[in-house]
């Protein structure tokens, strides 16, 4: 997520950079012996099945477990090992996240409309049959993904979700806050399987379950590759990377707050990209000494540390119209504005996942699941073409038509001019027919 030459003849405002990324280029996504593994790890699965699976459970996860399904029983107890705090903390999550798909979900409307008279037309949205999401929990277990998942997924009635999560040593087989998350966001069926492996059972129907429609949920590369490798086969949400975070900031804003937000998505991992476009020098210079004196005390310093040096960039903009420039060009994933003139950007930025709007709001709101909308976004520069994960993704917008005799001949009459400009003889006479009857 950066400004290379080739940007340069698409962006008319004036710029400088302040700050460039030590890595050119894109994070590589897709290494060699990554789409090897996985692509020899998907064929033994699909011919072998379940043995497979646990196979490659016991060998790479050493889990060692009788049965990988997490009982219902067990998924209800899984929270019960946790604070008050964090379970009070969830449950606010998954209730804001549910609350705001609902609300989403009521503004997708059926509707039927008569375009001409004994012509009606319509669309009517029907929910995905089978989703599985996969939690992870790796490096950082990120207990919120249920909700933004599994949760919505339920929110936009969706009748059977399951989700696979990597088994640990706890005893009943998973995270006990992921799990207890999972029974927050009401995950139908839960499975203790984690990386590429839970992929392909959910894909290939190997759970006791017709293989899922749909896979959802981020993973290391190794789990993104499946979903690509698999897409096709069954739906996807996106293809999502290493975490991004820019900011559209002033002399107005408060570089320490600013400095903070960047290095809290930084702290993902040491591939995640943060940039800054300021229309003020002297604010991004101050940005860049707040971020180094915060990674002198922060504990994650290994990781947002290499993330900040390796893809960090600070980019200033010489008025408005240019940051608007820079920052479509950059497309990040989540974008925070803290100006004079929040609104200003707003209005005119299209290029964004998520955007957090004045210095009150921050990307870990949304991260946490606690301010409601969904952190699964596109990465990479893919929101230039396409929106997060939200309810209607899980929605088919299903359209339908109804025509009436007497509408025939005005519909009809036109396929058959068209059909014969094609050659498509078999079209024409589908119409054709259909007018003789009418004549008759």
């Amino acid at each position: 997520m950066q400004i290379n030459d080739a940007d340069h003849r698409f962006i008319q405002g004036s710029f400088s950079t302040l700050k460039a990324a030590e890595v050119g280029g894109e994070p590589a996504q897709r290494l060699p012996d990554v789409v090897e593994t996985v692509s020899a790890m998907l064929s033994d699965i699909e011919a072998n099945g379940i043995d497979a699976v646990l196979e490659h459970s016991r060998r790479l996860d050493g889990w060692e477990g009788q049965d990988i399904e997490i009982s219902a029983a067990d998924l209800a107890r899984a929270g019960d090992s946790l604070s008050p705090e964090l379970r009070e903390a969830l449950a606010a999550g998954a209730e804001r996240t549910r609350l705001f798909a609902l609300a989403q979900k009521e503004h997708l409307v059926d509707f039927e409309t008569e375009l001409l008279p004994g012509v009606v037309v319509g669309q009517r949205y029907t929910p995905v049959p089978r989703v599985g999401a996969y939690l992870p929990a790796g490096r950082f277990p990120i207990l919120a993904s249920a909700f933004m998942t599994a949760g919505v997924a339920k929110a936009a009635g969706v009748p059977s979700v399951i989700a696979c999560t990597p088994p640990t040593s706890d005893p009943i087989g998973g995270n006990p806050a992921v799990l207890h998350a999972a029974h927050l966001a009401g995950a139908d069926r839960v499975f203790a399987l984690g990386g590429v492996q839970a992929l392909a059972a959910m894909a290939f129907g190997l759970l006791g379950e017709r293989p899922a429609d749909m896979l959802i949920g981020a993973g290391n590369a190794y789990v993104t590759e499946a979903k690509r490798q698999l897409f096709g086969r069954t739906g996807m949400d996106l293809l999502a990377g290493p975490s991004e975070v820019a900011v559209i900031a002033d002399e107005t804003a408060d570089p320490e707050l600013v400095a903070a937000d960047l290095l809290g998505q930084a702290e993902h991992g040491p591939q995640s990209p943060a940039s800054l476009v300021t229309t003020s020098e002297v604010f991004g210079r101050a940005v860049i000494a707040a971020v180094e004196k915060q990674l002198e005390t922060l504990s994650t310093e290994h990781i947002a540390g290499p993330a900040w040096r390796d893809y960090g960039t600070v980019y200033v903009a010489e008025g408005r119209e240019a940051a608007v420039e820079l920052m479509d060009v950059l497309a990040p994933e989540h974008l925070e504005i803290q100006t004079v003139d929040d609104a200003y950007y707003h209005d005119r930025l299209s290029n964004y996942g998520s955007i957090f709007l004045g210095p009150w709001s921050t990307v870990a709101y949304s991260d946490k699941g606690i301010s409601g909308t969904n952190h699964v976004l596109p990465t990479g520069g893919g929101a230039r073409s396409s929106a997060g994960l939200s309810v209607s993704r899980f929605l088919k917008p299903l359209t339908y038509q109804r025509v009436s005799e007497e509408a025939t001949p005005e519909v009809a009459r036109h396929v058959e001019v068209v059909s014969t400009y094609e050659g498509m003889e078999a079209h024409r006479v589908t119409a054709t027919m259909r007018l003789e009857r009418r004549r008759s």
